[in-house]
């Protein structure tokens, strides 16, 4: 007779990571990365790692510093890491740097908690709420996501020199919005 074979549902591994800054000091970080720990979690993902990096003002371009990044490339390779969290919330060029360098899934708090949302989504009504946020979220976001996007569409019922893709994804993004509210 044939044994049943136990199938464990792959679990994306995590790294967290969070910043002291004069407005939080290690004992808050600790905290917000043990709860950022329990959000990954209930998202589905297991934490196996958290950075932290003593900076007075996060880095424009990329967050956290420059070494402190190529620390968390070099574990995120050696781990095999499918997504690095990031306590705060990045802004889109940050985002996109940061995945640039890191080639994984970077997440930041807002969009952890709105997975998280989608997720448990029951009814119609909450259904339209998430979408609606998630799309609020996602429109300024769209430049770096898609780098296919850029290219400019042409051909039968569109001459002259065309309208990029992004432009249009942006406008259908916005039109759902329209009708979500």
């Amino acid at each position: 007779m044939p044994k049943n074979i136990e199938i464990k549902p792959y679990s994306e591994k995590a790294v967290l990571v969070g910043i002291i800054s004069q407005e939080q000091n290690e004992e808050k970080v600790a905290e917000y990365l043990d709860e950022l720990a329990f959000l990954v979690r209930t998202a589905g993902a297991t934490p196996v790692m958290k950075f932290t990096q003593k900076i007075d003002t996060p880095n424009s371009r990329t967050f956290i510093g420059t070494g402190k990044l190529a620390d968390i490339k070099a574990f995120v390779e050696e781990e095999e890491i499918d997504m690095v969290a990031f306590d705060d919330d990045l802004s889109p060029s940050q985002h996109r740097n940061i995945e640039r360098t890191l080639k994984c899934k970077i997440i930041d708090r807002t969009n952890l908690i709105l997975d998280i949302f989608a997720q448990r989504a029951q009814t119609a009504h909450a259904k339209t709420q998430v979408e609606l946020a998630q799309y609020e979220y996602l429109l300024p976001r769209l430049a770096g996501m898609w780098t296919h996007l850029e290219r400019q569409r042409g051909g039968v019922g569109m001459r002259g020199p065309g309208e990029r893709e992004i432009v249009t994804y942006r406008r259908i993004i916005r039109d759902k919005i329209s009708r979500l509210k």
